[in-house]
């Protein structure tokens, strides 16, 4: 299993609607929840939103976006450390290019969805 990312308009009834509900997005294996995301090399870098996948899903309101954004830009800066330092199955180089590029997949998400005034989930 996958996580998945994907942007959401919150509606006047407070349910979510999806705009682009033919895209793939992946946010990193099931298993990441705890391995990557949540691990405490994450949370010590001082990301506190992405940990929340630890517990569940991460569904960031549009408010919160620009918080998501600095959070991805906080962890590529660490890229290397959070490679070397967090459960990988495969060499330190792979597991470096799937973060960065789920990394990328999130920042665009959040970008999209403060373009559009809408949210990320991350499930």
């Amino acid at each position: 299993m996958s996580l998945l990312v994907d942007v959401f308009v919150r509606e006047p009834d407070g349910s979510r609607r999806f705009p682009d509900k033919d895209a793939y997005n992946s946010g990193g294996f099931e298993s990441w929840r705890t391995t990557v995301w949540g691990s405490d090399l994450v949370r010590s870098l001082g990301a506190r939103l992405l940990p929340v996948l630890a517990e569940r899903d991460l569904e960031v309101e549009h408010e919160q976006v620009p918080d998501l954004l600095r959070e991805v830009a906080l962890l590529r800066s660490h890229l290397d450390r959070i490679a070397t330092g967090t459960d990988r199955p495969r060499s330190v180089r792979e597991h470096r290019d799937q973060i960065e590029d789920r990394l990328r997949i999130i920042d665009e998400s959040a970008r999209q969805a403060l373009e559009i005034g809408g949210g990320v989930i991350i499930w």
